[in-house]
């Protein structure tokens, strides 16, 4: 038996979305987290036989899954409450927050072991306890095993969905899929069912190879620009996009659907995007990979398929050269670039943002002179032992406190009085810079 049909979750008003890319807002992720569960969950168990088209609850087609075997997780957490509420729950609600968490779980695999069958009435009825006139009996199924990625959601007005905080809804599909000693149980579904308990906890992706898949969603183009993120190592805890103005910038989730974010360009009104994602720890995925991409001439005026995957290049998120040197390295660069007779270009640096730990740069270089230039570097020294874990829009370089930075071939060349930026993410406190100086060619 398993439970209503509940695919998916409402879009957003897009030109809420598009006004708020616009403007370029940052915006911050914009839900409360619900509590961590314990390890394992145990719960009811019920069981669905596939997603809404065109998206399950996390925002993907149910063939862009990692896994045939997945399952949904609890909306809300409303013990005898059956009501309707909006998603995603606002801060004013947190305490309704399931362990769907908004759609954070998205894209986590789980390893669900299966518990005592019920002997009695086990129907998810509102308000009425779980096997009543009955009792959970260990069989020759219980412990049986298997690893399901986290794909739906569960809002039903019933007392699976309400009432049971670890409730999960597993694919029909597979339940006889299920291992025990090393077989599937091949005929647990749908004689020895009835709805029963299971234990589950949180695991990494099994077996993980590769990378990240990216995909627009349906109606993305250049103004409302939404992504699919999967193949995930461990889940999806936010996206950020590099901004026009050179900073990284924290993607608007599309409501709850936990794998889909609504991203920005690199230029105002461009097609080009560049992205870094979050896992589930609120780890960057791969050291802060950067993953570039455009939006396809098809999807200028929306993608019509659901999914429309994304051909990718990718940029480290590590320094270019590994620092070296002894700590007393100078502050100043033994080496300083120069600008030829004629040419000229300033830099200018800024603290964009700080945290424990570390700090983002954002530097301004500007054609100071009256004639073209075809190339610059900015270079500096840092005041302490910072290091630099993340650039963009400069090819960058540091040995000990030293730094270098090069315009790229789509930054370097400025006309007399343009002004162009690129920014890095660094460890340590931020201090006054020493040396800042820029040269031209």
């Amino acid at each position: 038996m398993g439970s209503a049909s509940r695919r998916g979750a409402a879009r957003p008003a897009v030109l809420a979305a598009v006004a708020l890319l616009v403007l370029g807002v940052s915006v911050l992720w914009p839900w409360p987290s619900g509590a961590a569960p314990a390890t394992p969950v145990t719960g009811n168990a019920t069981h669905f036989d596939a997603l809404g088209a065109p998206y399950g609850g996390c925002g993907l087609p149910q063939e862009m899954l990692d896994s045939p075997d997945f399952v949904a997780l609890n909306v809300y957490r409303t013990p005898g409450d059956y009501s309707f509420y909006p998603r995603p729950i606002p801060p004013a609600q947190a305490a309704k927050i399931g362990l769907w968490d908004n759609g954070r779980n998205c894209g986590r695999f789980v390893q669900v072991t299966i518990g005592g069958y019920c002997t009695g009435v086990n129907d998810g009825a509102p308000g009425q306890p779980f096997c009543r006139n009955g009792s959970w009996v260990t069989d020759g199924y219980a412990g049986a095993q298997l690893t399901m990625v986290v794909a739906d959601s569960c809002g039903d007005a019933n007392a699976w969905c309400r009432d049971d905080p670890g409730h999960l809804d597993l694919s029909t599909a597979s339940l006889n899929r299920f291992v025990k000693n090393g077989a599937s149980v091949g005929d647990m579904n749908p004689a020895h069912w009835n709805n029963r308990q299971v234990s589950w906890s949180y695991v990494p992706a099994p077996g993980y190879t590769g990378d990240l898949n990216l995909g627009f969603l349906q109606g993305a183009q250049r103004y409302w620009t939404a992504i699919a993120v999967s193949h995930l190592p461990n889940g999806v805890h936010g996206v950020e996009f590099l901004g026009a103005d050179g900073t990284w910038q924290q993607a608007q989730p599309d409501s709850d659907l936990g794998q889909a974010f609504v991203i920005g360009p690199t230029a105002t009104a461009g097609t080009a995007y560049a992205i870094r994602v979050r896992d589930s720890s609120d780890a960057l995925v791969n050291d802060g990979r950067v993953y570039r991409f455009t939006l396809p001439d098809q999807c200028l005026s929306g993608c019509s398929p659901a999914y429309t995957a994304i051909s990718y290049t990718t940029g480290s998120g590590t320094p270019t050269t590994t620092p070296t040197g002894p700590t007393t390295t100078p502050t100043t660069p033994t080496t300083t670039p120069t600008s030829p007779a004629g040419v000229s270009c300033t830099a200018t640096a800024a603290v964009t943002s700080t945290w424990n730990g570390g700090h983002q740069l954002q530097f301004t270089v500007r054609n100071s002179g009256s004639t073209p230039v075809s190339g610059w570097t900015t270079s500096f020294s840092f005041a302490d032992t910072q290091q630099v874990t993340n650039s963009w829009n400069a090819a960058l370089t540091q040995t000990g406190r030293q730094v270098q930075a090069a315009g790229q071939s789509y930054n370097g060349s400025l006309g007399a009085g343009a002004t162009t930026t690129w920014g890095a993410v660094v460890s340590g406190t931020a201090q006054p810079l020493s040396g800042l100086a820029c040269a031209a060619r």
